[in-house]
């Protein structure tokens, strides 16, 4: 090895200092020589059985370790703070940037020559990556891999149904018991959501971006494919360690764009959009709003995956999972990329193929050429939001109603299904203070189920503005990350019931027709409608989260800090 370990300024130490090191680790029933030269490979772990999508992460995690000791090194695994998306209250975003912050500590501060991050839950994966990047040792990503498709009354089904079964359940169209059977037959198998919402979009996002083996993206939690790639996971980081391959030898400009041209072609989330963004920003490569537009990049819709099509990630893994979309991708990709197995991303795609056109068609015949993310400006937005073009109705992309207000989120669910609430199918429904600084935490409200006097009608899709997000499991002509947020005082925070509002997709604007008197008028009379938290990490979120378009995430913790320990603990 023709470099120090980083492991061994603690197991390598003479004295006293050395002797407590090794000592300690001794009580485990852990022999001498495996502190003798073998590289430290650190396994993080989002297990909690509050965390329900990562709950087989415990037997996971063994198949890793499995594959360090086979390849020659010496496996310790640790817990970090796991962000289960659908129990934590009020938000898991409120926590992504602590959980980062925990990654990033527990990484530096410990004998660790490199990494193995295990996550699957929405937030648990960028938080695991934002933390390793800052401290920038060899890391490779596991993802804990879909759940199989639900199955209910001969249909295939996944979480996107939930919206549609609330919808069917308020309009009476389904019982309560009904929905309650639902609950069983969906979530049948560990593993995060079955479609391609926000676990799988980080997912293969992490994968478009090299961070991890080919295949990591689709294979589903439940298939002993998943325990292969663990293993050969852990086998690679300790090959990784000894080639010195850093996150920043992968994470490059090229790198991320490949990343948003992938999420452009399978639907992902607009999540992914604040995800990476604040990705990029700890590595330190520059990226704006502005390119995750992809609305004009004459990339389409090749997987047809709910939310935006029809079927699931687990047949997106027969079909030949993202190796073979980035295949039919190449004429767009950054090929030369490499990736953590050492090999370019066309050499981990060249032997996949599609075995399914029905679930990823070509670039020449797509399953939907409208595809991808576009960003807004106007005045209701001038630092940008953002609209997934694969998930809207088409007959809205050029649309001018008369807004209804919500003035949070307390607010829409007591009035959202009053037979008093003004408004028709042409109205603009706008939620506001559900941003990153207002909620706290920028919860995935954004998609506002419809009144129930516009169900009644028949009508499934209005368009929706909000500071918020939604979660990627959902749907419909959605406008979300206004930015800046109402609780800024900006142009949002001022819209009043029966303002007018232009959503202009061609044109990429969003705009209200209210005069800058009106405007000056308005902003006079404005107080904040929310209380900044007095103590705790949410009076730090708050006073340091920067804006949906930049991110969201700690305004300190902008790049890297580095590996390096300056100071003993003895």
């Amino acid at each position: 090895m023709s470099f120090k370990l980083r492991s061994s300024n603690w197991f390598g130490k003479k004295g006293k200092d050395g002797f407590i090191y090794r000592a300690w680790m001794k009580n485990q029933g852990i022999p001498a020589h495996e502190f003798k030269g073998k590289p430290v490979i650190g396994i993080c772990n989002t297990w909690s059985e509050l965390t329900p999508c990562n709950a087989h992460f415990r037997e996971l995690a063994q198949s890793v370790k499995n594959g360090i000791y086979e390849a020659g090194g010496f496996p310790v695994e640790f817990p970090v703070m796991s962000l289960g998306e659908t129990l934590i209250k009020p938000t898991a975003m409120l926590y992504r940037n602590l959980a980062s912050m925990d990654v990033e500590e527990s990484i530096r501060a410990n004998p660790m020559d490199g990494v193995v991050l295990l996550c699957g839950c929405d937030k648990t994966t960028p938080s695991l990556v934002m933390g390793a990047c800052s401290v920038n040792i060899p890391t490779i990503v596991v993802s804990g891999g879909p759940m199989l498709t639900g199955k209910y009354k001969g249909t295939d089904l996944g979480t996107s149904d939930v919206w549609r079964f609330d919808n069917a359940n308020r309009s009476g169209e389904m019982s309560d018991a009904e929905f309650e059977i639902t609950e069983a037959c969906m979530a049948r198998s560990q593993g995060h959501c079955a479609v391609m919402g926000t676990a799988s979009s980080m997912a293969c996002m992490i994968e478009a971006l090299g961070l991890s083996l080919p295949e990591n993206a689709a294979i589903p939690a439940a298939d002993s494919r998943r325990k292969v790639l663990a293993h050969l996971s852990g086998m690679r980081i300790v090959e990784m360690v000894r080639e010195n391959m850093l996150p920043s030898d992968i994470l490059t400009r090229k790198a991320f764009e490949n990343a948003i041209m992938a999420n452009t072609a399978i639907g992902g989330s607009t999540n992914f959009v604040i995800h990476l963004t604040a990705i990029a920003g700890r590595v330190g490569v520059p990226l704006t709003i502005d390119d995750f537009d992809t609305g004009l990049a004459n990339i389409p819709l090749i997987a047809n995956l709910q939310p935006s099509g029809k079927y699931f990630m687990e047949d997106l893994f027969y079909a030949g999972g993202l190796p073979a979309v980035l295949k039919e991708l190449k004429q767009f990709l950054h090929n030369d990329c490499i990736t953590v197995n050492g090999k370019t991303i066309a050499e981990n795609y060249e032997q996949h193929n599609s075995y399914n056109e029905n679930v990823i068609s070509t670039v020449s015949a797509p399953f939907n050429k409208q595809s991808g993310v576009i960003v807004l400006k106007g005045n209701l937005c001038p630092d940008g939001a953002v609209l997934k073009l694969s998930a809207a109705t088409p007959a809205l992309m050029q649309h001018t109603g008369k807004a209804v207000v919500f003035e949070n989120i307390e607010d829409y669910k007591a009035r959202i299904d009053s037979a008093e609430l003004e408004v028709d199918e042409n109205s603009i429904l706008v939620l506001k203070n559900v941003g990153p600084k207002g909620y706290p935490g920028m919860p995935e409200v954004g998609n506002m189920g419809l009144p129930k006097k516009i169900l009644d009608k028949g009508i499934t899709d209005m368009v929706r503005i909000s500071d918020g997000r939604m979660s990627g499991t959902g749907f419909g002509t959605v406008v979300l990350h206004i930015s800046p947020e109402a609780a800024l005082g900006g142009v949002f925070a001022l819209v009043k019931n029966g303002d007018t509002i232009t959503l202009d997709v061609k044109n990429r604007s969003l705009n209200v027709d209210i005069t800058e008197d009106e405007l000056a008028s308005r902003k006079e009379l404005w107080t904040a409608a929310f209380t900044p938290a007095s103590r705790g990490y949410t009076y730090l979120y708050q006073s340091h989260v920067e804006q949906a378009h930049l991110g969201a995430d700690l305004d300190f913790l902008k790049g890297m800090s580095g590996s390096e320990v300056t100071r003993d603990s003895h």
